[in-house]
């Protein structure tokens, strides 16, 4: 470890254990998507092997991380440990087995890695097709007719992340056929290039990690916005993707996270409630805060500092923990930052 890391873990533990002395118990609950092999050019703030190496061996040093399951039980008993952390995936991509689990077990961490289970096994999230239509796309300039876009330049880094930023917000709340429809479209306007089937993990990889001791979350099959499907699809997606993962882990799946996760946006109490109803314990959203004695153990908030500097990302962790809800001064430009899907 560098002397400049020693410093940080140092001060990092100094502001934790001064912050708890001045708060009730908190669980913090990190989130990642992917943890890349090298930095990508197109999404410079996504993270990165060595980015979270670091990241992780600074959080072994200043919280007390445990099993998201067992921290919400603690909580819940008033028995959390201070500086009490957890660590989450979303989607189930293959790069978390490949890079982030052995990072995870250099540093003794455990995780909760959420799958969608319809993209196993060369399988492609929709953002994933949107972005790698765009990156390989040969063409400068395309239009999207069925969604009222045209013009959009593709010929440097920054013309693709704008185009990227405009596509995905257009796509996101759509139903699951329409949205496939606009995705075949936008791949035949983008010249029908090649696009990769190896970015979601394949079912050996998601029953890898329940060997290692990491937990299997449950995160619907398709990926829809709950709100924006009917009740009957929205049960069925939250079930028969939890029936999925029991299958192939043979264990219990108990604990959720609601895709794109913002309340009464992405989903509502009806989902709550089917959640409740399948035997789900706990599911995390993506409202940014940290969660406390008291909180609705289906609706855990969840915070991830963006900052490209350890020392920043460190520090904006720590003081998050002041208060349940806050709120997050934007610290990476909005076409860096990591999408939300």
């Amino acid at each position: 470890m560098s002397a400049g890391l020693r410093m940080l873990d140092h001060a990092a533990q100094a502001w934790s254990g001064a912050i708890s002395l001045f708060q009730r118990p908190r669980l913090s609950i990190l989130i990642f998507h992917r943890v890349l092999a090298a930095p990508d050019p197109l999404f410079p703030a996504e993270v990165d092997a060595l980015r979270f190496d670091n990241m992780m061996a600074t959080v072994a040093k200043a919280f007390n991380v445990l099993p998201l399951a067992q921290a919400v039980r603690l909580l819940q008993q008033s028995r959390l440990p201070p500086r009490a952390l957890a660590i989450t995936f979303d989607d189930g991509y293959a790069d978390n087995e490949e890079i982030a689990l052995p990072i995870l077990q250099r540093h003794g961490l455990p995780a909760t890695f959420f799958v969608s289970t319809g993209f196993l096994d060369g399988g492609r999230m929709w953002n994933d097709t949107v972005i790698e239509c765009i990156r390989r796309t040969s063409r400068a300039v395309i239009d999207v007719d069925a969604l009222g876009v045209a013009g959009l330049r593709t010929l440097t880094c920054v013309e693709r992340q704008a185009a990227i930023a405009t596509l995905i917000p257009r796509i996101k709340y759509l139903d699951l056929a329409r949205r496939e429809s606009i995705l075949d479209a936008l791949h035949r306007s983008c010249g029908n290039p090649a696009l990769p089937n190896s970015l979601m993990m394949r079912s050996e990889q998601v029953r890898s990690l329940h060997a290692a001791g990491m937990e299997i979350g449950a995160h619907t099959v398709k990926h829809p916005i709950l709100a924006a499907v009917s009740d009957g699809v929205a049960w069925d997606e939250l079930k028969e993707g939890r029936d999925a993962l029991e299958t192939l882990t043979q264990a219990p799946v108990v604990t959720l996270a609601y895709p794109n996760g913002h309340p009464d946006t992405d989903y509502n109490q009806r989902h709550v409630a089917m959640a409740r109803k399948l035997g789900f314990q706990q599911a995390v959203t993506t409202a940014v805060g940290v969660a406390g004695l008291g909180d609705d153990l289906l609706q855990l908030p969840r915070f991830t500092p963006w900052d490209a500097s350890l020392y920043k990302w460190t520090i904006r962790l720590l003081l998050s923990r002041r208060n349940a809800r806050f709120k997050v001064a934007a610290s990476a430009p909005a076409l860096s930052a990591p999408i939300q899907i």
